[in-house]
């Protein structure tokens, strides 16, 4: 890592400026980028070889008000090399002037098409060169931007009554045009769970173009976490994947700790890490199991489904719900493992494998099912990278990234477990990328309960977690600690932070800035099917509409991650 930032130094001089140091990225370096240099530094980290930042892994804004005065507002790129295993952060600061621009870097990596499109839509910032920057989150009448600091909570808004798009707004060249058809699918269709709108223009049956229009589930996520203490945000992440509402909190509460520059107890880490991969097995069934139904595959549905529901009963012993769960705490965990609770997961692996096999059975030596899926949807790994994939989607096509093995927290360097990968990268692949996954997921559970030893579940600072119930009923002192930290909230030290982990989707990253106060200052969700949907619509060009629900059962599009 020192060499990557003496080489940029040299490589860049002034162009660049060393950020001090402090927690502002996990496993990386952090540069100011001056704006007129911008897109040519980031042009050469994405092409030249000594660097060969191949991800735009994302992209947001932060709105300082009238903190600085010669800026308001900056942009935050995060940058991955995936030859290298570099992290690079880098910020660019933006004038005080009425016209807030900047060159768009989709040209460089596709990724920037959604990711610059959200920018524009919460904070008003312009990219330049930008092929369609519109609201992507928001609608078109919608009045200003939301993150910035000045947009009142309770502003009113129009109703939203354009629902026209650029497919069916062109101008044709004759009344009687017949040569292509647009047809929405959905929000208000069975395979798009009303969450999405799919506008499709079709020649016959065959797609030519498809525009994707979300937002239909935007409840603003990150506005209402400005406005709330730390703590309170647990249960904020549980509506984001809330197929498996476990890794989106670990993966909060392991950003929060970082600013706090604590680590919890190793029993908490193997818990937390336990209750993921049970979480992951829910979010794979749910997938594979609606994927399937959408193809006429009704009985698959029905036993991963069940098989979903044993994976439940599990996660409701521990943590007492079975879908918003708000186990994870800054600091640890809610509550220990009961007693029995491995003979439980030991019977319940016997009942999912089983289920899973038989769902296998019924599909993979299924002449129609594979007639779907092979070749269906094809990606290639230059593509999968320029529009910032990962997870079951990018490696499907043959790329080996994965956060637990490439940047491994809560213990997963201990772990002994395999990355399924594909190799065609089409439909069939990514079905059984996720099929691999859960089997590898229950040997790290098993792997789990051999590595727990007594000890504490959190740590030891009162100031972080609350005392014990019988403390706090029963001393003075306890009461006081509960109220003070109820009251006052944790404070964790002015920094900045992105870290990410491995979500049923992809890497889900938390980027939070703390000014020292109770309140974060801002947090943004780097959530992976938001970004792996940035290549949906080049991917059903061509094929016919019967596999556009196919593909989309494979995109895994969870809306409270996507729209947040």
């Amino acid at each position: 890592m020192n060499n990557l930032k003496d080489f940029i130094e040299r490589k860049f001089g002034r162009k660049m400026t060393r950020l001090p140091a402090h927690a502002w990225s996990v496993y990386g370096l952090s540069f100011l980028l001056h704006k007129e240099n911008s897109f040519e530094v980031l042009k050469e980290l994405s092409t030249n070889y000594d660097f060969h930042f191949d991800f735009l892994i994302d992209l947001t804004a932060i709105d300082w008000l009238d903190k600085y005065p010669d800026h308001r507002f900056e942009l935050i790129y995060q940058l991955f090399s995936l030859k290298y295993g570099h992290r690079l952060s880098l910020k660019v600061w933006l004038p005080n002037t009425e016209e807030l621009e900047i060159d768009s870097v989709s040209e460089i990596w596709k990724s920037a098409l959604c990711l610059e499109s959200e920018v524009w839509d919460m904070y008003g910032i312009k990219f330049k060169n930008h092929p369609d920057l519109r609201r992507i989150l928001l609608y078109d009448e919608f009045e200003g931007h939301p993150l910035r600091k000045d947009y009142p909570l309770n502003k009113k808004q129009p109703r939203h009554t354009n629902v026209t798009s650029s497919l069916q707004s062109r101008e044709l060249d004759d009344a009687l045009h017949t040569q292509t058809m647009i047809l929405n699918l959905g929000p208000s269709h069975p395979a798009t769970h009303g969450t999405i709108r799919l506008q499709l223009e079709l020649d016959s049956e065959i797609v030519q173009r498809c525009e994707v229009e979300l937002g239909y589930l935007h409840r603003g996520f990150e506005k209402q976490c400005e406005n709330v203490k730390y703590a309170q945000i647990v249960p904020y992440t549980d509506r984001l994947n809330y197929v498996s509402p476990i890794i989106n909190n670990v993966g909060y509460c392991l950003a929060v700790e970082k600013l706090l520059n604590i680590e919890v107890p190793i029993r908490c880490q193997h818990i937390r890490v336990i209750m993921s991969e049970l979480s992951r097995i829910s979010d794979h069934l749910t997938c594979l199991g609606a994927s399937a139904m959408e193809l006429g595959a009704f009985t698959v549905m029905l036993y991963l489904m069940q098989a979903r529901e044993y994976i439940y009963d599990l996660l409701e012993k521990v943590t007492g719900a079975r879908v918003t769960c708000s186990y994870s705490v800054i600091g640890g965990v809610q509550a220990d493992l009961p007693d029995g609770f491995k003979n439980d997961v030991t019977e319940c692996f016997k009942k999912v494998k089983k289920l899973v096999a038989d769902s296998n059975n019924l599909l993979l030596r299924n002449r129609i099912f594979i007639d779907r899926m092979e070749d269906i949807g094809i990606i290639s790994k230059a593509e999968a990278l320029t529009y910032g994939l990962t997870g079951p989607m990018l490696r499907a096509c043959g790329v080996n990234y994965d956060v637990r093995k490439q940047f491994p927290y809560s213990s997963y360097e201990k772990y002994d477990f395999e990355i399924p990968l594909g190799e065609k990268g089409d439909n069939l692949d990514r079905f059984l990328i996720r099929l691999n996954e859960i089997e590898q997921s229950m040997k790290i559970v098993e792997q789990g309960f051999d590595r727990l030893r007594p000890g504490a579940i959190t740590v030891a600072d009162n100031k972080i977690v609350m005392l014990p119930k019988a403390e706090v009923y029963n001393s003075i002192e306890g009461l006081i600690s509960q109220f003070g930290l109820v009251v006052g909230g944790i404070k964790p030290p002015a920094g900045e932070v992105y870290f990410p982990v491995e979500g049923g989707n992809g890497e889900l990253g938390f980027y939070i800035v703390s000014d020292g106060t109770a309140q974060p200052y801002k947090i943004h969700v780097r959530p992976p099917c938001f970004v792996n949907i940035g290549i949906f619509g080049r991917l059903v060009e061509g094929h016919s509409v019967a596999d556009v629900v196919a593909m989309f059962g494979m995109l895994n599009m969870i809306g409270g991650e996507c729209d947040r």
